[in-house]
């Protein structure tokens, strides 16, 4: 599903494996730059999102949970996609370890009907 809210516009995944290609994406670009990840809860629907481009004009890549978002970072393989959520930051070299930044509250309004 995609939708445009003001100049930024919002894409929605299914499932966190899609969502976290785009963190895999990232990691392997020439700048190496790797996407936070924020989470939030909206009138008890937990969000999880990546926000890319310039503030207030870029992209959010977005998730509903289907389940509370348990962990303090995302444990994510670089090689096969596997991902847990984790409290501390491993020592596995073939990992990339997100950390979820939980947010109190956001502006952004997002397209969750």
């Amino acid at each position: 599903m995609i939708s445009t809210t003001k100049s930024i516009k919002y894409l929605r995944y299914r499932d966190f494996e899609d969502l976290f290609k785009i963190i895999l994406a990232h990691s392997q670009s020439a700048l190496g730059l790797i996407p936070l990840v924020y989470h939030v809860k909206l009138n008890d629907i937990e969000i999880l999102f990546i926000q890319n481009g310039p503030l207030g004009n870029g992209t959010v890549h977005f998730i509903i949970c289907k389940e509370e978002v348990k962990g303090r970072f995302i444990d994510l393989h670089k090689m096969t996609g596997e991902y847990k959520f984790v409290d501390v930051i491993g020592s596995d070299t073939k990992s990339i370890y997100v950390p979820v930044l939980e947010l109190e509250k956001t502006t952004l309004q997002f397209p969750i009907q």
